[in-house]
């Protein structure tokens, strides 16, 4: 069998990048703490993406912790739907905020949720809708989208693993009251480790500048906003108000400044991606893998490779050829699969509770994602797809 050593990512972060590092070390004393550069990359991002407010962060996880604690305090209790199908840290800053996560399964052809379940999930409880982008598909609907506005339910969009995937050209980030993007290495933008929350809302980009650093009410930029809390609280130094039960969620310069090297060929490098996943779908066996997916505007950052029917023996063979093939995968696709069979929901959520999403039990058996990246050659890619259609 030939190799075909197929990593995971490879090369995402550049001698470009590293070399912006170095001249910017060679500053005279530089400032390595949040300053300057993570302003300007801020700046970037939101101007990239088409929204008025961003704030970086560390991860996108603790992206995603912010955004869900500032929620809560702007809706109080309640429940937010969600998937099963998703990043760990989307679940758990729900249940950390204090929400009621509702689960809801998957539609296939966007692995994100079935707009028609999540709208019968939603009632009088329920605070918002975190929906994740999953792998670079879009998963949002027209329906969902009207449903959510007529009922004034606010939209979060994770939107970690799909920069530069649009709904109706527009990228996706810009439909929800907030979203939440990842700059994890392997990601389509990296800054080794990193987050952005972004936001067309005055009051909610304020609130996360605050959460991001301590709670600190000094970290606001909105002069009124900072006297109405400096005045509700007189009897503290207004250097030391902590006015939410934040943390250090803080990145750094050194960071931005690769984040404002690679934003410069996101979309180059994006372009290379979309080319790589058509050429992977339209040349694997129909009547073997699902290959039906809704790729309209979806920007993948990873091969998927999801089997037609449910063959424990097809699932098995196919994971042993891509190993004996030096071809680096991961089984359950985004998140490992289900996360109602995870450990940490033991006692949140009902034994066998998992059973009743069958899509995404079927994703979690016989999912697989293998690595997309602008280097990944063509040929390889061809050679991928017969060596899976020629699995017996």
């Amino acid at each position: 069998m030939e190799k075909l050593n197929i990593r995971l990512m490879e090369n995402n972060i550049t001698r470009e990048d590293v070399d912006s590092v170095i001249d910017f070390l060679k500053n005279d004393i530089p400032v390595l703490t949040q300053a300057a550069k993570v302003k300007e990359f801020e700046y970037r991002w939101s101007e990239w993406l088409g929204v008025k407010y961003s704030v970086f962060v560390n991860s996108g996880s603790s992206a995603n912790f912010v955004t869900m604690a500032l929620l809560k305090e702007l809706v109080g209790p309640g429940e937010i739907i969600v998937p099963p199908l998703t990043w760990v840290s989307d679940i758990v800053s729900v249940l950390k905020a204090g929400f009621k996560p509702v689960f809801v399964d998957i539609d296939l052809r966007t692995l994100s949720m079935d707009t028609k379940e999540v709208l019968k999930k939603i009632n009088k409880n329920t605070k918002g809708v975190f929906i994740t982008h999953v792998l670079g598909f879009n998963g949002l609907t027209d329906e969902l989208l009207q449903e959510l506005r007529e009922r004034k339910i606010p939209l979060i969009e994770d939107v970690c693993e799909s920069h530069g995937a649009t709904y109706k050209g527009i990228r996706l980030g810009n439909f929800g009251l907030i979203s939440n993007f990842s700059f994890y290495y392997a990601h389509h933008l990296s800054t080794i480790e990193g987050g952005m929350i972004c936001t067309n809302d005055e009051k909610i980009y304020q609130m996360a500048r605050i959460f991001r650093s301590h709670g600190m009410v000094r970290e606001a930029t909105d002069e009124s906003f900072k006297k109405t809390i400096n005045d509700q609280n007189k009897d503290l130094s207004p250097d030391f108000i902590f006015a939410y039960q934040g943390n250090n969620f803080r990145s750094t310069e050194i960071n931005a400044v690769i984040g404002l090297t690679q934003i410069k060929r996101l979309d180059a490098n994006n372009e290379k991606r979309r080319a790589n996943f058509k050429l992977f779908l339209n040349n694997l066996d129909p009547t073997k893998y699902f290959t039906n997916f809704n790729v309209e505007g979806s920007c993948n950052y990873a091969l998927v490779l999801l089997q037609k029917n449910a063959d424990i023996e097809l699932c098995d063979k196919i994971m042993t050829t891509l190993r004996m093939a030096g071809v680096e995968f991961r089984r359950g696709t985004s998140g490992g699969g289900n996360q109602l069979r995870q450990p940490y929901l033991q006692g949140i959520v009902p034994i066998d509770y998992y059973k009743l999403f069958s899509n995404t039990e079927h994703v979690h058996f016989f999912g697989f994602y293998i690595g997309n990246y602008p280097e990944l050659d063509k040929d390889l890619i061809v050679k991928l797809c017969t060596l899976l259609n020629n699995i017996r």
